[in-house]
């Protein structure tokens, strides 16, 4: 008897979704908590997993399509699948893992064998490989070969994918591999090339939260720097033991939210929001992490920031950053902030002016780290300096603290310590 796959619970408020892809087509072998299809939403990416090893046997709802809560997506008929070959061999590995499994978003590792065909996935070449993986390298028509994993044992990630994509596309610049057919002209009557392409449901809404967030706060951006000094040298010298202890990296983000928790406990208007004529405050960080994929810019929430080590903190941001490029991320990621940091120093960017994020009154952008010139002790020397940015609703936030906020966030960094006696 065969199973319906159906969109599954939406989240709130939201009344329908666009399915953007099928990973499978009708006759495939699945297997259980693969994912069949994803679906998006104004607010996320929602992925459907196969409920048990099965035959897909029908696709009710094509790509683009408009789906509803309970509607039936395909037909399964549920069937025992045999592991490929090149799958029998990975029990014991995952066994010694302490029954571990591949996380989303990752593959095993990719060895080398003979007769690879470009634009094969390693699922069809008898390799381990997470559904998105496979997806995006059919689509890009890249071999798996060619691409370096990042992931643990040399395991290729999505964004490993992404990456290698980005790269050999800007060293193809002008050829007709990201323009689809029926839109390239051959440029021998002087026709020059453009593209249309549907907005997605995720973009349409961040475009709409922009233009909101303009036209409802009286935004003013305030700016300082910071000699990251102090806060390098702590990474230097105690990088090594803090990954060693906690298998993460020490970043530069767990430094600021630590900084902005304690800056926030200071001026508590800047974790406070506006609604319907009354000013809301938080006794509580509930931090925003801006961080960009390739649908758009997304910020999940990193819960009562003010309660957590830095292990911690960074721990909950390669989490992010992992589930975001994989799509994982549910509504109750992505709602109810106090506070947003954003950095896009990680692109370049020297000085921003960062937009608030609705219905918070303020929002920290950072920025690339320069050698620069600078008077210190008297005496003009090459420091490493951030440019700081601080985006602040004038309805509720005076200048005075505005600035003042964006001092202690300095003060702070450029002397560590201070966040540990809270001074």
């Amino acid at each position: 008897m065969n199973i319906e796959i159906k969109v599954p619970q939406l989240p709130e408020s939201v009344s329908d979704a666009t399915l953007v892809s099928w990973n499978r087509s009708p006759g495939d072998t699945v297997r259980r908590d693969e994912n069949l299809v994803e679906l998006e939403t104004d607010k996320v990416v929602l992925a459907v997993p196969c409920p048990t090893d099965g035959i897909l046997r029908e696709v009710r709802a094509a790509n683009g399509a408009t789906v509803t809560a309970g509607e039936v997506l395909a037909l399964l008929e549920p069937a025992e699948i045999p592991a490929p070959a090149g799958e029998r061999g990975n029990d014991t590995a995952v066994a010694d893992r302490g029954g571990e499994e591949i996380q989303s978003g990752e593959v095993a590792a990719v060895g080398t064998s003979a007769g690879r065909e470009p634009g094969a996935a390693p699922g069809e070449r008898g390799e381990k490989a997470g559904p998105a993986v496979r997806r995006l390298i059919r689509e890009h028509q890249v071999d798996a070969a060619d691409i370096r994993g990042t992931g643990r044992g040399g395991r290729i990630t999505k964004a490993d994918v992404l990456g290698y994509v980005e790269r050999t596309s800007h060293s193809n610049a002008g050829s007709e591999h990201d323009i689809p057919e029926s839109t390239v002209a051959d440029g021998s009557d002087g026709t020059r090339r453009e593209q249309r392409v549907p907005m997605t449901r995720l973009r349409a809404r961040i475009a709409e939260r922009l233009v909101e967030a303009q036209q409802t706060a009286a935004m003013l951006t305030t700016f300082n720097e910071v000699d990251m000094t102090a806060v390098m040298a702590a990474r230097k010298r105690y990088g090594e033991v803090f990954q060693r202890k906690n298998d993460v990296k020490l970043g530069f983000m767990s430094f600021f939210i630590k900084a902005s928790v304690e800056a926030l406990r200071r001026f508590p208007v800047l974790n406070a929001s506006i609604d319907d004529g009354d000013i809301i405050y938080h006794d509580f960080c509930d931090i925003g992490v801006a961080v960009s994929t390739d649908r758009g810019l997304i910020v999940p929430i990193l819960r009562d920031a003010e309660e957590k080590s830095f292990a911690e903190i960074e721990k909950s941001i390669v989490d992010f950053g992992t589930r975001a490029r994989s799509g994982n991320l549910g509504m109750e990621d992505l709602t109810g902030g106090t506070f947003t940091i954003t950095n896009g120093g990680v692109f370049g960017s020297l000085m921003s002016t960062p937009i608030i994020n609705p219905p918070q009154s303020g929002i920290l952008g950072m920025h690339t780290i320069q050698q620069r010139p600078v008077v210190a002790d008297g005496e003009v020397q090459v420091r490493p300096m951030m440019y700081l940015a601080l985006t602040y609703d004038h309805r509720i936030v005076d200048g005075r603290e505005a600035v003042q906020f964006l001092v202690a966030i300095k003060e702070l960094l450029e002397d560590p310590a201070r966040l540990l006696l809270q001074v």
